[in-house]
């Protein structure tokens, strides 16, 4: 059989840069151009957001809310499709803008809520609560918009506290899941609140997804979708973790006299005229990899069960499966979504897709084996790299350099070794994030 090659004609054989080619590819397959071309379009006035069309002419206002990492680069392909004179709205990022007139910006913060955060998100609900039946609101919706526009669902709530209870519910050792269901209890925007606001306005979401499919509820805590969460709940997750008493004073009085409100639920009126379009997720980028490496005539497997696993179990857990699969074939593929954790103590440069790469290094040394773990928002942990290769050459090349790749690997040090070996995928920020993307190969 002659050597596998990719469409752009680069060896299956050289598994580094093949490895790199499937991410690229599956960068472009999920870029934010991309998935508006396939599912968003406006001919002659009229606004298809997948299979829904909008009239736009019947519409005395048109607005436009985009709050995420993506932000800035969905409201330009919107842009390009609609034109700028229709269009005008509020655009929420964690980085500065190429501006558009129109709108405007707020740089949020992220991963903790900023001042910036909360004058964006009480502009966001001001904007919407002056929405009418003959306005049509378009939300675009990334991942990080949790933080970087808030409003707490009470004025006695400041900044500080705000703060604070994030701090508490993340280091109280609570899944995602049940600390955004307290969130969104805790916010004017979140839990189906945004799409409350605007009251009898035609609403319509357009969302990238950094959740695990099927929890769109998830995706910016939710704030145009219905929550299926409740406060009940939250007073028995904040119970459990015995989190009560770390809360700051007036987040404690909610939970203490039970004062939190409901949030939106399926059936209420407010979602009547509220329609939601997913246009890309970390399935987009999975499809993207299994198609690249089955085209080099690599048997593939998606296999995304470790999905929120400590990042060792993770790799166990995927490298165990290529050894079964290789039995039945020499070209073998694993490919897997979602992110895995890591547990950082004094930790130095780099992020939990590299040191889930160099994990796999230390396991897989000697072997026809590589791996490839990276972020599709370009940024893995502290480091400027989005993630990592690795093969099973890996452990060799380090020590020939005089690094030592255990100590990088137990002091959470694997950005240095990685960029000393070329290995590093440096991308830079991408403007979008449909989480973690993981290909492991054998052959």
């Amino acid at each position: 059989m002659p050597e596998p090659q990719t469409a752009a004609g680069i060896s299956a054989n050289d598994p580094r840069t093949f490895l790199r080619r499937i991410f690229a590819n599956a960068l472009e397959e999920a870029s934010i151009q991309h998935v508006f071309d396939r599912h968003v379009s406006c001919e002659r006035g009229v606004l298809r957001t997948g299979d829904d069309l909008y009239d736009l002419s019947r519409y005395q206002r048109v607005f436009v809310v985009s709050i995420g990492k993506a932000g800035h680069t969905m409201v330009d392909a919107l842009v390009s499709k609609v034109g700028t004179g229709l269009l005008q709205g509020i655009v929420v990022c964690p980085v500065d803008p190429p501006m558009q007139s129109g709108f405007r910006y707020f740089r949020g913060g992220h991963p903790l809520p900023s001042d910036e955060s909360v004058r964006a998100g009480s502009a966001v609900l001001r904007a919407l609560e002056g929405m009418t039946a003959d306005s049509l609101v378009i939300y675009m919706i990334s991942g990080g918009a949790s933080a970087l526009c808030e409003k707490p669902i009470s004025d006695d709530i400041t900044l500080p506290d705000l703060i604070a209870t994030y701090k508490v519910l993340v280091h109280s050792g609570a899944p995602i899941a049940e600390i955004n269901a307290i969130r969104k209890h805790l916010s004017a925007l979140k839990g189906g609140r945004m799409a409350q606001a605007a009251g009898a306005a035609q609403q319509v979401a357009i969302m990238i997804s950094d959740v695990p499919e099927g929890k769109l509820d998830s995706l910016a805590s939710g704030p145009t979708v219905p929550d299926t969460t409740t406060a009940a709940e939250c007073y028995a997750v904040a119970e459990k973790y015995e989190m009560v008493p770390d809360f700051p004073p007036p987040v404690r009085r909610l939970f203490e006299d039970r004062l939190l409100q409901e949030t939106p639920k399926f059936g209420d009126p407010e979602f009547l005229n509220t329609r939601s379009c997913l246009i890309s997720s970390n399935e987009t980028a999975l499809r993207a990899a299994s198609k690249m490496a089955r085209k080099a005539y690599f048997q593939v497997v998606v296999d995304n069960s470790c999905d929120d696993w400590d990042h060792a179990a993770a790799a166990d857990y995927l490298i165990g499966i290529l050894r079964d699969l290789r039995k039945s074939g020499p070209r073998a593929c694993v490919v897997s979504g979602g992110e895995v954790t890591v547990k950082v103590v004094n930790g130095g440069a780099g992020g939990r897709n590299q040191q889930f790469a160099l994990y796999c290094a230390t396991k897989i040394a000697g072997e026809n084996f590589a791996v490839l773990s990276a972020g599709t928002d370009g940024i893995d942990g502290n480091s400027p790299a989005a993630g990592a290769v690795a093969d099973g050459t890996t452990m060799e090349r380090a020590l020939a350099l005089e690094a030592d790749p255990v100590a990088a690997l137990e002091k959470f040090d694997s950005y240095p070794l990685f960029e000393h070996l070329g290995d590093a995928i440096i991308t830079g920020p991408t403007g979008n994030n449909v989480r973690d993307l993981r290909v492991l190969l054998a052959w």
